[in-house]
């Protein structure tokens, strides 16, 4: 079946992770399920443009956030640039629609002067889990990568003698980013405590007890737990940690560019929203502090 191609193609030719391969799918089916009740049939070739805007009214009307619907759009537009590329149609009708407006959410973020509490040693234990989480929450937010990057690391990606650090992103893309020799010292002294209480364990950075490396929903709990001090944050998860790396970054002048590079994106334009999110800063404080705001 041509979805069983495509789905093939995101694994092998893509390198999509399973996530990505199973929400593809679900939205292939489901618009597969609104193909047969509209017309009888499944045949990828003779659907036109208004059926699939039809679809996507119907999400609409259905409580699908915009969100949501456009995600399903670009499935659907990846789905006929694959056939397009087999040579299995010869035209793509999601190519040229628009989807559904969204309201621009901003990204959550913790300030500076909040993470020094974050961060304060007296709120974690004093054992290895101790020292391995607050050496955890300082390397999200030193370096801004994602949960499943820090998730991934291992001792080769360290380079001491450059002071870089390898990480392994999204689309099997790697990275290099620096780290100051302060953090060099935070490496060296949460290694010297693993490497001592743990014997027995995986090539990765940071492990459990047993010497098994941690896994997403832990790192999350970890995370989430520290933050939950600061009370005027609504997300509290490490993707937070990512936003604010940026915006401090971005506070203390740092060159957008620069920014998008450290943080792995392949566009400027999703790094460009943490220039709303300061500017939102900037207004708030503009507008507590003049007189005649």
């Amino acid at each position: 079946m041509l979805k069983d191609k495509f789905i093939r193609y995101l694994r092998y030719e893509k390198n999509c992770s399973s996530h990505t391969e199973i929400s593809y799918l679900n939205d292939l089916n489901q618009f597969q399920e609104f193909i047969e009740s509209e017309t009888g049939e499944f045949n990828p070739k003779t659907i036109d443009t208004d059926l699939i805007r039809m679809w996507i009214a119907q999400l609409i009307e259905r409580g699908f956030k915009a969100s949501t619907a456009n995600r399903k759009l670009s499935t659907l537009k990846s789905f006929y640039t694959f056939l397009q590329k087999k040579q299995l149609t010869n035209t793509n009708p999601a190519a040229y629609i628009t989807g559904p407006r969204m309201d621009k959410k901003l990204p959550s973020f913790v300030k500076h002067s909040d993470m020094i509490e974050v961060l304060n040693p007296d709120s974690f234990s004093d054992n290895f889990e101790g020292k391995r989480n607050l050496f955890l929450l300082k390397l999200l937010y030193l370096t801004g990568m994602r949960r499943e990057e820090l998730i991934g690391l291992k001792d080769e990606d360290i380079d001491f003698f450059s002071n870089t650090l390898r990480i392994h992103g999204k689309g099997n893309k790697d990275r290099i980013v620096p780290f100051s020799d302060q953090t060099k010292e935070l490496f060296c002294e949460y290694l010297s405590i693993r490497n001592e209480e743990i014997e027995n364990r995986t090539p990765y950075l940071f492990v459990r007890k047993n010497g098994k490396r941690m896994y997403p929903a832990m790192v999350y709990t970890i995370v989430n737990r520290h933050l939950s001090n600061v009370k005027t944050l609504s997300t509290k998860s490490p993707h937070v940690l990512r936003h604010s790396f940026a915006t401090v970054m971005l506070n203390n002048g740092a060159e957008i560019n620069a920014i998008k590079n450290l943080l792995g994106h392949v566009s400027l334009a999703s790094t460009q929203i943490y220039t709303h999110v300061t500017f939102k800063e900037l207004k708030e404080v503009y507008d507590n502090a003049h007189p005649r705001a």
